[in-house]
């Protein structure tokens, strides 16, 4: 009985968190300044930005809504099946596998490496490696742990953090 309370009162937590730091944070403070920019989410004017701020209110609002109701039965039946609630899974990120396009000339932070299907990412960490030349090297693009992506080179060991940036 004990666990569920926790369960619950953890769960309750979260939605409400949720909830609330959607609600309270600016969008450029939740994606940082640099993703905020290369969004192009600063071209809105104020007017606009708000607008889009609370659409996306709403949809966490949606969102949590079904699991705290669920959490509200569930705390009035006291039942068991409580500690078995939880938010649907996110989707896990896919890895990417292609070519460059073009000429790869080493690791640099700050590098973008654009790839055959399109996609172009920017080096974030600060690993290097020059005097490399290859045309068109195959690319392998992994998600991270705890976050984020790392991209490796074909015919070379070392992997670098990278974040899509279109």
């Amino acid at each position: 009985m004990r666990t569920m309370s926790v369960l619950i009162l953890a769960l309750s937590v979260a939605c409400a968190s949720a909830s609330a730091w959607a609600q309270t944070s600016t969008l450029e403070t939740r994606m940082g300044s640099a993703q905020f920019r290369t969004s192009g989410l600063h071209k809105l004017d104020p007017g606009e930005l708000r607008a889009l701020e609370q659409w996306m209110a709403t949809q966490t609002n949606a969102a949590t809504a079904p699991v705290e109701a669920q959490l509200a039965e569930a705390r009035a039946e006291g039942r068991r099946e409580a500690a078995q609630l939880r938010t649907a899974p996110e989707a896990a990120p896919e890895p990417v596998s292609s070519t460059l396009a073009g000429r790869f000339e080493g690791f640099r932070r700050g590098r973008e490496y654009t790839l055959a299907n399109g996609q172009v990412w920017k080096q974030v960490s600060e690993t290097s490696m020059e005097g490399v030349r290859a045309e068109a090297p195959a690319v392998e693009i992994q998600p991270a742990r705890l976050g984020g992506w790392w991209m490796r080179v074909a015919g070379h060991n070392l992997r670098v953090r990278v974040e899509r940036i279109r």
